[in-house]
């Protein structure tokens, strides 16, 4: 009876639609490698044309940063090398527009380097200028998700000596008075942080400005003053504005405020020392509104 038994056909059909899958997986599997491949590349790239950008950023980055942070009144020209090491000439103007402008005699030279502060990765930057800097001026720049922070980290006595005659580029009374003698500029423990757009201060700014003169005043030297900007612990986002004599003929004195919206109000008045009226006389009138003997200056 071995002719009656059922012959069972050769799997032919179930092997051609195996091979079909297969081949389809296969296929599908190489374009998946592929296609994974190419947006590696892609990303790559991408990755190693930001890290160009961060290393090879020209130091007119750094210059446009300042400015903006300082509504035009401090510049760097000349811009030379990079972000990270790079050179330029210190400008003070009067702001967007001005026409008035000094520079800094020589080049301001600046390194930048990463830096581990506190909980994370920042960056220092150390500033040299022949002419003004005591050595390197030192700034730690911390930036976060929504804030910035900005600290000097020098521990001198003072950060800058600069001649008095570069206030004459922010404009009127500055470029009228032709200021003569020094600006000596020291910090303590400045810090400044900015979270979304507002700035607050920590610590200490002081400008000293020692033995000036004036090209309409007869009496030299006129005096020595001192403008100091402090935090107010009570108040937060708000320092403190004070203009005192240390000593002289012209005497001055002034409080203030800065917001941290960047805007200040500071009223001051100007005399004479007894026995100097005369010899003052032109000068107070030029440098505010007369109020009898005195002269009122209100700035906001």
């Amino acid at each position: 009876m071995a002719w009656f038994r059922k012959k069972t056909p050769p799997p032919l059909a179930q092997t051609t639609v195996q091979d079909s899958v297969f081949g389809t997986a296969s296929t599908y599997g190489r374009a998946v490698r592929h296609g994974t491949q190419w947006r590696w590349a892609v990303a790559g790239a991408v990755v190693g044309l930001l890290i160009a950008l961060v290393l090879f950023a020209p130091a007119s980055w750094l210059a446009r940063g300042l400015a903006s942070a300082t509504n035009d009144h401090l510049l760097i020209v000349d811009t030379r090398g990079s972000v990270w090491n790079g050179s330029g000439v210190l400008v003070l103007t009067g702001g967007a527009g001005a026409r008035d402008a000094s520079a800094l005699p020589g080049r301001l030279h600046w390194k930048m380097s990463p830096k581990f502060q506190g909980w994370g990765l920042g960056l220092q930057l150390a500033a040299q200028q022949d002419c003004c800097i005591n050595g390197d001026l030192l700034i730690g720049i911390k930036p976060g998700f929504g804030r910035l922070e900005l600290s000097v980290d020098n521990r001198a006595d003072w950060l800058a000596r600069l001649p008095a005659g570069l206030l004459s580029g922010l404009g009127t009374p500055w470029n009228t008075l032709q200021l003569g003698g020094s600006l000596r500029l020291s910090a303590r423990e400045l810090r400044l942080e900015s979270v979304q757009g507002r700035w607050r201060q920590f610590g200490d700014l002081q400008l000293d400005l020692l033995n000036l003169s004036s090209r309409i005043s007869t009496v030299a030297p006129l005096g020595s003053y001192r403008f100091s900007v402090t935090a107010d612990p009570g108040n937060a986002g708000v320092s403190s504005l004070r203009l005192s004599t240390l000593e002289g003929a012209l005497q001055l004195s002034g409080t203030g405020t800065l917001n941290s919206g960047g805007k200040s109000r500071f009223v001051g008045e100007a005399g004479a020392a007894p026995g100097r009226e005369e010899a003052l006389n032109n000068l107070l009138n030029i440098i505010g509104r007369r109020q009898g003997a005195r002269s009122v200056l209100t700035i906001g």
